[in-house]
């Protein structure tokens, strides 16, 4: 009872826009970020800040990250064949440890670069690299909330990592900002200010780095889904006409849909067809309901539970 079940229109449709959204804010970002790109190196170059430079260094591993979860998606909405009897809805969570391993890894490269030198000759970075950082620190605050927004309403690890990506920026930009605007202020300590602000959003990388690689691991290793969706699927499983109890229910996040697996009672004095037919019931019930449900697999026991009780 696990084979791909067909779909009704709505759900379809459901399902499409799904990962239309997903793609549409994937895209959206790849553009701000391409824009970021040229700003930040070509501000960076001409005031000679390393903390722009390394910002701008950041922003082109934002960009790769941008196309490989624009890939993935594409990769996750195939269908089924005989290599990938699940789909390949994988890909998306794949694109998401893929961002958090660039963007941690950059960084550490980044900051080894950065801390280089403090060996050398140091001067105070021209004011206008300030205020590039300062814009470009705006535009990343509403590209993350845009893409948090998406990332939460679609549950998408990929997009998750990438918001948090975007705020990690915003929040170097700003330091960055900060600093190189305060850094004539500051007396015999003005020099320095650069290339701590730039070690500074190295750390701050990394550290993102880590939360998305481990919150992206979880989904990977099949972590149950969460529990509003747990709940909201034993409800429409038990409203089905001929089930007595939900015995076992197992749901499993697989990119930006789920797959369930659900043991459900029925009488025990009830034909096998008559509960193959409520097994599919609930099977069918699921995927209206539920139109990011992938598939489902039901298990029919005969009811224990109101014996017991």
């Amino acid at each position: 009872m696990s084979i791909t079940p067909p779909r009704d229109e709505a759900t379809i449709a459901v399902r499409q826009r799904v990962y239309v959204d997903a793609g549409r804010a994937a895209v959206w970002g790849l553009g701000v970020n391409v824009v970021l790109v040229i700003a930040k190196l070509s501000g960076g170059i001409v005031t000679g800040s390393a903390a722009l430079i390394a910002d701008a260094v950041n922003s082109i591993g934002d960009v790769a990250s941008a196309l490989a979860v624009r890939g993935a998606l594409s990769v996750a909405q195939r269908e089924e064949d005989d290599d990938h009897p699940y789909g390949h809805t994988k890909a998306e969570s794949i694109a998401g440890l893929c961002v958090a391993l660039l963007v941690a890894f950059s960084a550490g490269l980044l900051a080894i670069e950065t801390a280089k030198r403090f060996g050398g000759e140091l001067r105070v970075p021209a004011v206008l690299a300030g205020w590039i950082a300062a814009v470009c620190a705006l535009v990343k605050e509403v590209t993350y909330r845009f893409t948090a927004r998406v990332a939460q309403r679609l549950d998408s690890s990929a997009l998750r990592a990438t918001a948090w990506d975007h705020r990690s920026d915003a929040l170097g930009s700003a330091a960055v900002a900060v600093s190189l605007l305060l850094s004539p202020y500051v007396g015999a300590w003005g020099p320095y200010i650069d290339p701590i602000a730039a070690l500074c959003v190295c750390g701050m990388l990394v550290i993102t780095g880590i939360r998305i690689f481990t919150s992206t691991a979880r989904e990977m290793m099949d972590q149950q889904a969460d529990e509003a969706t747990v709940t909201r699927a034993r409800a429409v499983a038990e409203a089905v006409a001929g089930v007595s109890y939900v015995e076992k229910l197992r749901i499993r996040k697989s990119g930006l849909e789920f797959f369930v697996e659900i043991h459900v009672q029925v009488p025990g004095e009830m034909s096998v067809q008559e509960g193959h037919r409520i097994g599919h019931d609930v099977k069918d019930m699921l995927l209206i309901e539920m139109p990011r449900v992938r598939d489902v697999h039901v298990h029919i026991e005969p009811d224990t539970h109101s014996e017991a009780s």
